[in-house]
């Protein structure tokens, strides 16, 4: 279509050359000088409280298809945000500066969203990049997707069809309550979640924010986390924060991988472990709940 039309205006420009190059009444006889400038190229920047039918590593224009979040999906962008003063051939890696500084502002908005820390529930938070064309061309947005997840240790994201907002407000299905643990020797093998009414051995008691060591350190420091744990089971279960809280209960506690952690998560599932059958939860249950054994 827009080869026809300029044939034709090249065409009209021959005719009035051949009849002497009159000039219609209101023309000037320049073709150019009336058009307006082209715009300047824009970089391509997703939209916030979008909704997405699939999981996305790497922000790939040609997979870039949000839908409403009434409709099924699996990730839900609760913010966009813009790296400055960050350059590099490629988007930033994990561990990186760059990631830090995008991690931290989508756990701040993420928390905002869903009215908590995140890690209090079923739900997982991935920063997402541009493609490295898109990078290179100038692209420094990011996106914060957040998805419900399956369980503790199935971090597969669940289909939703409504958005994420307030999802930990009140008595929410995604808070982490009690569980049954499977164990292995001193290990953990799995968490299965059941009703603090039903018969269990554990249950989450909270978040411990971990101080910025190097990942092996805090490894091979498991003690430092176990101790923290007992002070949140304490302050959870209102019994006093000292050396007897070894003796009242035990502790489990999950930790982010490697990448996760060099990239700015230190946030440490704590949860308490009954060496005898709980049919409620202990929050609030004082030291007559939880003898000195």
């Amino acid at each position: 279509m827009r080869r026809w039309l300029t044939g034709f205006a090249l065409g009209a420009v021959a005719t009035l050359a051949l009849a002497g190059c009159t000039e219609p009444v209101g023309t000037d006889g320049d073709l150019v000088d009336d058009w307006a400038p082209m715009a300047a190229p824009t970089v391509f920047t997703p939209e916030a409280k979008t909704c997405h039918a699939q999981t996305q590593e790497v922000g790939y224009l040609r997979a870039y298809d949000p839908v409403d979040c009434k409709q099924p999906h699996r990730v839900e962008t609760v913010h966009v945000g813009t790296l400055t003063d960050v350059g590099g051939a490629n988007p930033p890696a994990a561990g990186s500066a760059g990631m830090r500084t995008a991690f931290r502002e989508c756990d701040r908005e993420l928390r905002t969203t869903v009215g908590g820390d995140w890690r209090t529930g079923r739900i997982g938070l991935t920063v997402v990049f541009p493609s490295p064309p898109a990078w290179t061309g100038g692209a420094r947005w990011f996106r914060c997707d957040a998805h419900e997840l399956r369980g503790l240790d199935v971090p597969i994201p669940e289909r939703r069809t409504a958005s994420l907002t307030g999802a930990l407000a009140g008595s929410s299905p995604l808070r982490h309550g009690c569980f049954n643990a499977k164990t292995k020797g001193d290990e953990v093998t799995e968490m299965v979640a059941v009703k603090c009414t039903a018969q269990h051995r554990a249950e989450f008691v909270g978040v411990w924010q971990a101080p910025a060591t190097g990942y092996a350190a805090f490894r091979k420091d498991a003690d430092r986390a176990h101790q923290a744990c007992r002070s949140m089971i304490a302050k959870f279960a209102k019994i006093p924060d000292d050396g007897n809280v070894k003796y009242r209960v035990g502790t489990i506690f999950y930790h982010p991988t490697q990448d996760e952690w060099r990239s700015g998560n230190r946030g440490v599932q704590c949860f308490l472990w009954s060496e005898r059958t709980l049919t409620r939860s202990l929050k609030g249950a004082g030291t007559r709940a939880l003898p000195i054994n």
